[in-house]
């Protein structure tokens, strides 16, 4: 494994709404968080897609995308990641050629593969949508995985990295078919994962065909140098794109810490070397609070389990303050409903959070890591990432 400062730290920013302010203010957070971060001198800055959630306002990625660039001069920006159930090939390859041809060098497509568990919270994406679910003007339901009906197992990989069982979720079914209905997902956009993910490579490179043989031109699109990126929190279809097409992947720790390992070991297992990427590439995503000691950090991050538990349960909200926390009923339940969350992140002084860090990129073999800290305070938020890339770099 290479020393810890050769390995790039990246940016995930949710946008998060905060309680006592407002989505105009979350949003100019984000401008100010990606300036700061190309400061700190992190590597990209990368923005998530969620909708119909009011702890977040990310739901627009694009267009935000567009801001954090025209606000900073190096730093990489993308998306992590566009949903592909709400759109096109066309479309998404439209959107980020644009942004690639008014920020050359800078610009990351990281594409998703839509799940139901974006809209609820969940922990595991969404299969593929079962036939004849729904009523007539209803979208299909994705399936859900199936999850064992256990919270708080626990297990490890061999270095230690907690690796926690997954966690069975209420599902209000009719709540998240009209959420789905509402966003626009396109029934079976599950099934062809992959021909989606060739045709924006096609559209890229200038030689899209149609199914019937017609050549079809996006001239924004041509040329570009824009980056592909595969984000995947499974080991199912999204993760074997990735190798068999030769892209770099995303792994997700942060959503779904049970399935990290399975998810890069299939990615490699599948994986052909391409023109673009000879070896297989892995960033992994994290959440992290950094603050002087690990008491302050513990109560700075003490509001992540609720919001998850919000987001969770169907009746999101904003991410509560320290003191708004320790005035909740917190229940063993709400607990349990979220501990695979809040047990996998990584809290407290820059020389406890490191430490976890390492363990993290020594058992998943991450060539990057894609950070993403929620606190209440923007001041807060602000200083764990310039903590940790100071001591990032100090640090082997």
């Amino acid at each position: 494994m290479p020393p810890t400062s050769d390995i790039p730290l990246s940016v995930l920013d949710l946008a998060p709404a905060v309680s006592g302010s407002t989505a105009a203010q979350a949003l100019r957070n984000t401008i100010d968080l990606a300036r700061k971060a190309e400061q700190f001198g992190y590597q990209r800055y990368w923005l998530a897609e969620h909708h119909l959630t009011p702890g977040y306002t990310s739901s627009a990625p694009a267009v935000l995308i567009a801001a954090v660039a025209a606000a900073t001069r190096r730093i990489r920006v993308g998306s992590g990641a566009v949903q592909s159930g709400y759109t096109s090939a066309v479309l998404i390859a439209e959107q980020f050629g644009t942004l690639a041809q008014l920020h050359p060098g800078r610009v990351d497509l990281g594409l998703g593969r839509t799940s139901a568990g974006k809209l609820v919270g969940g922990s595991g994406p969404a299969g593929p949508a079962p036939a004849g679910s729904g009523g007539p003007s209803a979208p299909s339901l994705p399936s859900l995985p199936s999850l064992p009906a256990v919270t708080g197992a626990r297990a490890a990989a061999p270095n230690g990295l907690l690796i926690p069982a997954p966690t069975k979720l209420p599902i209000d079914t009719e709540r998240l078919r009209l959420l789905l209905d509402v966003v626009g997902y396109r029934s079976g956009a599950a099934d062809d994962y992959e021909g989606l993910v060739r045709d924006i490579q096609a559209f890229i490179a200038g030689d899209y065909r149609s199914a019937d043989g017609v050549g079809l031109s996006a001239p924004v699109v041509e040329g570009s140098d824009l980056q592909l990126w595969i984000m995947a929190a499974t080991a199912g279809g999204s993760a074997r794109t990735a190798g068999e097409l030769g892209l770099p992947l995303a792994a997700s720790y942060h959503i779904f810490p049970s399935a990290v390992l399975d998810t890069i070991g299939s990615y490699r297992a599948a994986f052909r070397p391409s023109a673009a990427l000879p070896e297989p590439r892995v960033m992994v995503s994290a959440d992290v609070v950094v603050a002087a000691d690990d008491a302050t950090a513990r109560r700075l991050a003490s509001g992540y389990g609720p919001w998850v538990a919000s987001i969770r349960s169907g009746n999101a909200r904003p991410y509560p303050s320290p003191d708004e926390v320790a005035a909740l009923d917190w229940t063993d339940d709400d607990r349990a409903l979220v501990a695979d969350r809040v047990d996998t992140q990584f809290v407290g002084s820059p020389t406890t959070v490191l430490r976890g860090l390492r363990t993290l990129c020594e058992a998943t073999g991450a060539d990057e890591l894609l950070v993403t800290t929620i606190t209440h305070d923007h001041a807060d938020r602000v200083r764990s990432y310039q903590l940790l890339a100071e001591a990032w770099r100090r640090f082997d």
